[in-house]
């Protein structure tokens, strides 16, 4: 771990970058990794140093806490937390999602029907302001307040102390499997509001929709009823031939270590390795076991936003241009089906993913109903530009069917509001007000400009 003596250092170096930076010159973080699919130019400006940001400052397993670093990815978090037994209270997806980012970003996994969205387990954090001051807060605060869906909007958290659960090494799933949109949505809200189905406790939950008439809720039970010294029984390994989620057609129980279940998505980025060979077993025998990660993959698609080389070959074959549709979105339950209908009808990508959550108590750039059930759909691929459409306007139709639907969509990929839509979703008359005393200078870029910008 990292100590309280190395962590003051960091922020010291951190802080002398920032007033490095020239009056107007854009401020970004010098990180190797992303996980955010915003179209952005590219800059030569030094970057923050946040080099020294990237560990887990301390964990007390009484109080079931850790000071983490706030550009400690979940990865380095959960292999210093589960040998001792714990894992985070929301443990997104992807590797290499840092927890400043999934709680200025909104991440969300399968415990987060109970236990919100990562930042709803924050008990109290560091923040780098605008002016250059480092500010601790807690909820309750403005700044706290504000802070979930920022994107460093209103700044970068240096440090958060956040809850930790106490875990098995074993996870049990049931694969429930339905050919109804409704009857999956009515068994979602039940499953929600009982955490447990059939009798049996639910400790997450997720799902897939792999086209309306094939659908499969995966529920987890963390084993802590295993006898202890008892030896363990067989677990899958799909960092192997087979991709995660095509399991979900083929079993009806699996069981994983709580290692392999946290980053059981990772392997494959959710389905979309296919994209890169790696859902043929003769490619996958190739590929390396130690680049099946989504921080690989996420560089490949970089590198082919960079250059475009796979759109230069489509258009020379005559195919049509193609939108990129990566996206998040949160859904009422109630409004589950109608939105998989509209979406399979209307953008026809599959399969999605299905997370269901519920929010504590209301952020105001994010504002979630307390206490009501709502479903993430996650969508993340490319559709062909028909005739006289345009780029965009697939995005633009999910943008305006989830409002409808009085949902709400995340802010990491592209978005196409005008200001005034955008206000009105995220509020931004609250985060203005805290910005006037934490960056009084607007140093840093506001959270329309880095979510849209010039469209």
């Amino acid at each position: 771990m990292v100590g309280p003596d190395r962590h003051a250092a960091a922020v010291h170096r951190l802080q002398a970058s920032y007033d490095a930076i020239p009056a107007g010159a854009p401020v970004r973080l010098a990180k190797s990794t992303s996980n955010l699919f915003r179209t952005r130019s590219r800059s030569t400006a030094p970057g923050l140093d946040v080099s020294g940001l990237t560990g887990v400052i301390d964990l007390d397993p009484l109080a079931g806490t850790a000071d983490v670093q706030g550009m400690c990815t979940y990865e380095d978090l959960v292999d210093v937390t589960l040998p001792r037994g714990f894992i985070p209270y929301v443990v997104p997806q992807l590797r290499t999602i840092t927890l400043g980012g999934a709680v200025s970003g909104l991440g969300i996994e399968s415990t987060s029907f109970r236990n919100g969205l990562p930042h709803e387990s924050v008990l109290e954090m560091d923040v780098l302001t605008g002016d250059g001051q480092v500010r601790t807060v807690r909820p309750g605060d403005d700044l706290f307040d504000a802070f979930p869906n920022s994107y460093g909007s209103l700044g970068y958290a240096t440090r958060l102390r956040i809850r930790l659960e106490r875990v098995p090494n074993l996870v049990e799933l049931r694969h429930v499997r339905f050919d109804d949109l409704e009857e999956l949505a009515r068994v979602t809200a039940r499953i929600v509001d009982a955490r447990e189905h059939d009798g049996v406790r639910v400790d997450a939950v997720d799902g897939v929709v792999f086209e309306p008439t094939e659908a499969c809720l995966t529920l987890a039970r963390f084993a802590d009823d295993a006898p202890v010294g008892a030896t363990p029984p067989l677990t899958s390994d799909y960092t192997g031939p087979e991709p995660f989620y095509r399991s979900l057609q083929r079993l009806e129980v699996d069981r994983l270590t709580m290692h392999d279940y946290l980053w059981r998505w990772d392997t494959d980025w959710f389905w979309c390795s296919g994209a890169f060979g790696l859902h043929d077993p003769r490619v996958r025998r190739l590929w390396p076991r130690r680049w099946r990660r989504s921080d690989v993959y996420h560089r490949l698609v970089g590198l082919e936003t960079r250059y475009g080389l796979k759109t230069r070959l489509d258009r020379r074959r005559g195919l049509p241009e193609r939108e990129r549709v990566i996206q998040d979105v949160e859904v009422p339950v109630e409004r589950l089906a109608e939105f998989l209908t509209w979406f399979d009808e209307n953008v026809g990508m599959r399969p999605v993913w299905l997370c269901p959550l519920r929010s504590t108590r209301e952020w105001p750039s994010y504002p979630l109903k307390p206490g009501a059930t709502y479903v993430n759909v996650g969508f993340w691929g490319t559709v062909p530009i028909g005739p006289g459409a345009r780029d965009g306007d697939k995005n633009r139709a999910v943008e305006a069917e989830v409002t409808d639907l009085g949902g709400h969509k995340s802010l990491y990929s592209d978005a196409y509001y005008d200001r005034e839509t955008f206000d009105s979703l995220y509020d931004q008359s609250f985060a203005r007000r805290v910005r006037k005393v934490t960056d009084p200078d607007g140093r840093l870029t506001e959270l329309y400009e880095k979510a849209v910008g010039r469209r």
